[in-house]
């Protein structure tokens, strides 16, 4: 077994010819989409090859070479130097952060050489507007980021004309599922498959457009053992369990997941705890109104942006965590109440279910 680099040693070398487009290249590529290429990928037309635009990052001084994790500098380097992958063209890179409008996009596309395309979307970036964003999917019919995935997605469509694969992990693959359902028919139509990589569900709006209906059976979606963040909210397609070398959360980290050749090493369903933590999850969403939802997402969002902190990992530092709890001060009690209140039940259904 091993993990997507080593997929990438073993698989790299075979055109998409000698062996057929699969779960794993699409987890690749959606892995690629974390890439900042910004400068070195266009908006449009003409393509860059991948082992070009890899190795033009690669040589970006350490400042700006900032990937999402450690892995990504080997993930890059393998695609860019492997025959299945250094040869596509990306282009249409978008990149789109507005705090303002609490949202965080990116996406890029890959010509594969055998007539279609690839759209990969990115997941949350670890800033504070790309978490605000999530938790907006909870309350909100549409967030943003899901209509800019539509308008991607389309302005692909009409550039090119091959079929069309989409792709994405975490809050990317929810991007890509949504984007596809908002679509018009005749873009729809051209949509091959949808991969979706522990990524969360949707609103009741969303399941209920007929083009997430027509969609179902072109998604594939997978998930680790121990899931949290791909069993949030709802879904109704089918979803494949992977293993992970990670525990708990961590199983997110898609350099986890485990591959045996081609195939992902797969188990029959999500562990107990999984399934234990998603009933949790869901059931202290469900006793939350939508209004009660986003002020407690608007007010945890202002308490931790007060301060200087722009990613969820410095807003968890001691200096920032003592500048939002002076910044409560300033918020509306009503607001501050109704946040505690929701912690305090989510904490306490938690403990319920932790072994005594």
């Amino acid at each position: 077994m091993g993990n997507i680099l080593d997929y990438l040693a073993w698989r790299g070398d075979l055109s998409l010819a000698q062996a057929p487009f699969g779960p794993a290249d699409a987890l690749a590529l959606a892995a690629l989409s974390y890439i900042p290429f910004d400068g070195l990928v266009g908006a449009a037309e003409p393509p860059v090859p991948l082992g070009q635009a890899a190795r033009a990052w690669l040589s970006l001084p350490p400042s700006r070479r900032e990937g999402r994790r450690d892995h990504d500098p080997d993930l890059l380097r393998a695609l860019g130097t492997a025959p299945r992958f250094g040869r596509m063209g990306l282009c249409c890179y978008a990149s789109r952060f507005l705090p303002q409008e609490e949202t965080q996009f990116a996406a890029l596309t890959a010509l594969m050489g055998d007539g279609s395309a690839f759209l990969a979307f990115r997941g949350t970036d670890g800033t504070l507007v790309g978490w605000k964003e999530d938790f907006n999917l909870s309350f909100l019919d549409v967030v943003p980021a899901q209509r800019a995935a539509a308008a991607y997605i389309e302005a692909v469509a009409a550039g090119f004309s091959g079929p069309l694969v989409l792709g994405g992990h975490s809050k990317g693959g929810n991007l890509a599922v949504a984007g596809a359902s908002l679509c018009p028919v005749r873009v729809r139509d051209r949509i091959r498959t949808v991969y979706a990589f522990d990524s969360p569900g949707f609103t009741d709006y969303i399941l209920s457009r007929p083009g997430y209906q027509e969609l179902r059976t072109r998604i594939r979606a997978f998930l680790p053992q121990s899931s949290v963040v791909g069993l949030l909210l709802d879904h109704q397609e089918p979803y494949t369990v992977v293993q992970s070398d990670q525990e708990g959360l961590f199983q997110h980290d898609l350099y986890s997941w485990q591959l045996s050749g081609a195939a992902f090493v797969q188990l029959e369903q999500v562990d107990e705890g999984s399934r234990m933590l998603d009933h949790t999850l869901k059931g202290w969403l469900a006793g939350l109104t939508c209004q009660q939802r986003e002020t407690v997402a608007d007010t945890l969002y202002e308490l931790l942006s007060s301060g200087d902190a722009r990613t969820v990992r410095e807003a968890l530092e001691p200096k920032n965590l003592a500048g939002a709890l002076r910044s409560a001060l300033d918020v509306d009690p009503g607001d501050l109440l109704t946040l505690a209140a929701s912690l305090a039940r989510l904490a306490g259904a938690v403990l319920r279910f932790l072994p005594r």
